[in-house]
């Protein structure tokens, strides 16, 4: 017998497992909610909580549950209406799961956030505590977007991504992403000639994939999201299985069949300061380097030096999060500025030596960035 991928072999025993769960998986576009799908899913989710794990659900299903109720027939495409059914749907979810859950005597927490709460550092923290106090008292917590009250400019755009978020800000052990598709294939699955494949060790395995948007009529995450979702979680030490929501069971318990792709994690956890600053933090300015500065930032992970700093843009404060830009204007790294944007015009291009005592320090502490 072939040994079990170490992928595998970690999601299978993950303390913490995130799992998500997209619109099309538990509802239908004529029908609203599936309430014999959403129950198979509780099914598969109190089954792994059996085996002492705890579970967090970020769950899809809002707006599509809500679109039956108001006569729709499909997503809408206007933000106001998608609020507006959010608001319905949003009630219905919970109350299903709640529901759904109770058969096996556990409790759920709802919990919904906008991309505001994870890019200011202050929600991010709060949300943590929330999250972290409620698997404390064995309560399955149900993440969604906030989709009621988000507006385009907060929006996470698709619950992938959020799942990816919430997995790190939760410490889990794993992130499982279930939707319509059974894995992650070379190219569209509907075609002959597209391949399954069962485990990305690498980012060479993704060498000619080719990846098509979503199909849905009901929800917004493709196999892009999915992808860019599982590189996320996987680049910060947080193993990911990708599978269909038909094979839930199997793929939150991982010891049956092999099902779904396995996405190998990074061997180095990144801490949740360093994550929140490379995926979700707000920049406040930039500041453009020179190729010698973004060849030290970058390859060598040093600190960002007032010589290597050909301009700067924004009115930021020490303490603020900056983009780093190399001579392309491209970004190249992200981190927390030491000095105020007013003191940049007296010190770009000169050496610590030659500046006055209060300003000879890093503009960017290698401890505070991340390379992009």
């Amino acid at each position: 017998m072939a040994p079990v991928p170490a992928a595998r072999t970690a999601i299978a025993a993950a303390r913490t497992i995130v799992v998500k769960v997209g619109s099309s998986s538990i509802t239908t576009s004529a029908g609203g909610l599936d309430r014999d799908r959403l129950d198979h899913l509780v099914d598969a989710l109190a089954a792994r909580r059996l085996t002492g794990s705890h579970v967090v659900l970020v769950s899809s299903g809002a707006i599509a549950a809500g679109l039956a109720p108001l006569g729709l027939s499909r997503r809408p495409r206007d933000l106001a209406t998608q609020q507006a059914a959010a608001a319905v749907g949003q009630q219905l979810l919970a109350e299903q799961y709640a529901g759904s859950f109770a058969r096996y005597g556990s409790t759920v927490g709802q919990v919904l956030l906008t991309s505001d709460d994870v890019v200011r550092r202050a929600h991010y923290r709060n949300a943590q505590r929330t999250l972290a106090k409620l698997l404390h008292f064995g309560v399955v917590p149900v993440v969604n977007e906030n989709d009621t009250v988000a507006t385009h400019e907060i929006r996470f755009g698709d619950n992938d991504r959020l799942a990816a978020l919430v997995a790190h800000l939760v410490g889990a052990d794993a992130l499982v992403l279930l939707s319509d598709v059974d894995a992650l294939y070379t190219g569209d699955p509907r075609l002959p000639e597209s391949e399954r494949i069962t485990e990305v060790d690498d980012l060479t395995t993704l060498t000619g994939v080719r990846i098509a948007d979503s199909s849905s009529d009901v929800g917004t995450g493709g196999m892009a999201s999915k992808l860019t979702a599982a590189l996320t979680a996987t680049g910060a030490g947080i193993p990911v299985l990708l599978a269909s929501a038909v094979d839930a069971a199997a793929a939150l318990a991982v010891t049956g069949p092999v099902v779904g792709t396995a996405f190998a994690a990074s061997p180095r956890r990144t801490t949740s300061r360093l994550f929140w600053l490379r995926h979700a933090a707000t920049s406040a300015g930039s500041i453009s380097l020179d190729a010698g500065a973004v060849a030290a930032v970058t390859q060598r992970r040093k600190s960002l030096l007032p010589a290597g700093i050909t301009g700067y843009s924004g009115d930021f404060e020490s303490g603020d999060v900056v983009d780093l830009l190399g001579p392309d204007d491209r970004i190249v790294a992200r981190g927390f500025v030491g000095h105020d944007a007013a003191e940049l015009p007296g010190i770009i291009g000169r050496s610590l030596g030659d500046l006055p005592p209060e300003h000879r320090r890093e503009v960017v502490h290698a401890d505070d960035l991340v390379a992009t």
